[in-house]
């Protein structure tokens, strides 16, 4: 690889957060404050740029030259066409390897900090809590990480490199000029104001029409993911027509967003043009009255006019760039409102955990979601013994996922206490805190890859006997043996080319490989056949063996060996005990298992 990621974003020393904090208005000095310490290269970058341009920046004066070589004749013809042919020659000997060094330095810079601001973002992500992601959809989040980056490192490009060679261009284009005829660089000069006229004029309305674009694109991002991941309910209610039609409405509401930000781009880029043309023509015919007049050369005519035009080109292309500095400096602001959220799990300083018994106190716990009038849960107290199963049942929305949620970790407790091994949650690491605990979800959660990755999964020094000891616990050998590259077979996406119950299998040996002291089992066999439930249940009493266990049920034949069964009701604990002491009180849990026991009958 040519370069490194930048340094610039990392942990020790993420700039861009240092400096969107400090000017959050002001996205160009946050730029500026992302390449410090760098900005020799982009100078080394533009200094080949002047050279491999050199031809063009020279060819002008070279060829008034030779035009009044040629027409004042004799020696001094020769020499002007053997000087000045031999000057163009060996400009562009160098324009190749010049041009190397450039596209060298520019690639490495900012290819790098593009590379940089993506893996920010990534570490950043990683970081935010759970209600963060729950709120932000993940199609916005990957328009910010895919096509926000891009157009700051577009504008990076242009910013730093174009615009310092446009400006070199145009300073040594203009010094010829004043080293020839002053009265002609004061017509040269006029250019100045009519280009800052127009850039005022069109500033602000392209910068809201790319605001709103950008806006509308993470919609769409967000639009489109939510449309594959519900394809497979789509098509067996048979309501594609709905869906397209829902996505048509949303495209065209981009598209308009679009077509409004083009139109201003399109007719401010027609009016830059249609002015300086005009004074391109004007420049002709001064250039013209000044060689009739004798003040100038014939052949000096040519050399103005073709001076003038780089110029015009020069201006034209700072203007041309005002749309992509607009664009990239929304971007920044946009990858700012990432990387600066405050909304972040706090584990500084905290202390972490080197063992875990698996002892809870949950002591009148309660949690209120942001921005909700009522609570989820309340006034739950329970305790739980190291090694001991607790099962926790209740109808949807009673508050079982929410209470597995803040054990894990994800949300601190609005109300009361959690301890665990007599700790408070919130004063403990909870990344070392997780170390020790495994989850098996209802859903497996596997990704494309091949199986022994998806078993192995954060633990690169896995022997093939802890390998092995896991998957004989959680039945998969079968599977294995009867896969083209055992182990080794690649996983379709979310493991689509496997039954559920041997994505649960590869799930229950995720989990047992990593030996853990708490099991969290969230209703993972509620998905599951009669037949797969009992296969996949003999592998869960291998794995919750010993282990401190929280089950969520759905079927309550399931949980009859449980030590101890929750009953969840509208956020607080209706009722709790053994199987047979809930089922002798005929309570809320007596009337839930009958009412199961009728229906698969």
């Amino acid at each position: 690889m040519a370069f490194k990621t930048a340094p610039l974003l990392n942990e020790q020393d993420d700039r861009f957060v240092t400096y969107y904090k400090k000017y959050p208005d002001k996205p160009l000095m946050v730029l500026l404050g992302l390449y410090k310490g760098q900005y020799y290269k982009f100078l080394i970058s533009s200094f080949f740029y002047l050279i491999k341009h050199s031809p063009a920046l020279f060819s002008p004066l070279l060829l008034a030259n030779v035009i009044n070589g040629v027409l004042e004749g004799g020696d001094a013809a020769v020499r002007a066409i053997i000087i000045n042919v031999g000057i163009w020659l060996a400009l562009l000997a160098i324009h190749v390897p010049a041009n190397y060094m450039h596209a060298k330095y520019k690639s490495m810079l900012t290819r790098g900090t593009e590379a940089g601001l993506r893996a920010a973002l990534v570490h950043k992500l990683s970081e935010l809590s759970i209600l963060y992601h729950v709120r932000m959809q993940s199609g916005k989040l990957q328009s910010k990480i895919i096509r926000d980056v891009e157009a700051i490192e577009t504008l990076s490009s242009q910013l730093f490199i174009n615009v310092v060679n446009i400006t070199m261009n145009a300073a040594i284009v203009l010094g010829i000029t004043a080293a020839k005829n002053r009265i002609i660089l004061l017509f040269f000069v006029l250019v100045a104001p009519i280009a800052s006229i127009t850039i005022i004029t069109f500033r602000k309305k392209i910068r809201k029409a790319n605001q709103s674009y950008r806006l509308e694109m993470e919609e769409t991002s967000a639009r489109v993911m939510e449309m594959v991941e519900m394809v497979p309910a789509t098509r067996a209610h048979a309501l594609e027509e709905v869906e397209r039609r829902r996505m048509v409405r949303q495209l065209e509401e981009t598209a308009e967003k679009g077509y409004q930000l083009d139109m201003i781009q399109s007719n401010f880029g027609a009016v830059g043009w249609m002015v300086f043309q005009v004074f391109q023509a004007l420049c002709l015919g001064f250039t013209a009255w000044m060689a009739m007049k004798g003040n100038i050369k014939v052949g000096d005519i040519t050399f103005y006019q073709s001076s003038f035009t780089s110029v015009v080109n020069q201006v034209t292309a700072i203007l041309n760039l005002l749309p992509i500095i607009t664009k990239g400096l929304e971007s920044i602001s946009s990858v700012g409102e990432v990387l600066t959220s405050e909304d972040v799990e706090q584990n500084e300083g905290k202390e972490k955990l080197t063992e875990l018994k698996g002892e809870f106190t949950f002591r009148n716990v309660g949690y209120q979601y942001p921005h909700t009038e009522e609570p989820v849960l309340k006034d739950v107290t329970l305790d739980v013994h190291p090694g001991k199963t607790i099962a926790i049942v209740g109808e949807s929305g009673s508050g079982k996922t929410t209470l597995i949620s803040l054990i894990i970790g994800f949300m601190p407790p609005t109300k009361g206490k959690i301890l665990i091994d007599g700790k408070d949650i919130t004063e403990i690491d909870l990344k070392s805190y997780r170390q020790f605990i495994s989850v098996v979800p209802q859903t497996p959660l596997l990704f494309t890859g091949t199986l022994r990755d998806n078993i192995t999964y954060g633990l690169e020094n896995a022997t093939e006997e802890q390998i092995a000891r896991a998957i004989d616990a959680a039945d998969l050998r079968k599977l294995i043996d009867s896969l083209p590259n055992g182990l080794d077979t690649n996983l379709e996406e979310h493991g689509a080319n496997l039954s559920g119950g041997q994505r649960q299998r590869i799930a229950i040996a995720r989990a047992i490989i990593r030996n853990p002291k708490v099991i969290l089992l969230d209703e993972a066999t509620s998905a599951l056949d009669v037949i797969s439930e009992r296969e996949i249940q003999t592998a869960l009493n291998r794995l919750i063996k010993n282990r401190t266990t929280f089950v969520v049920a759905h079927r309550l034949s399931t949980i009859r060996n449980a030590d101890w069964i929750v009953v969840m009701d509208h956020g607080v604990i209706a009722e709790q005990g053994t199987y047979a002491q809930l089922m002798e009180q005929q309570g809320v849990f007596y009337h839930m298992e009958s009412l199961q026991i009728t229906l698969s009958q």
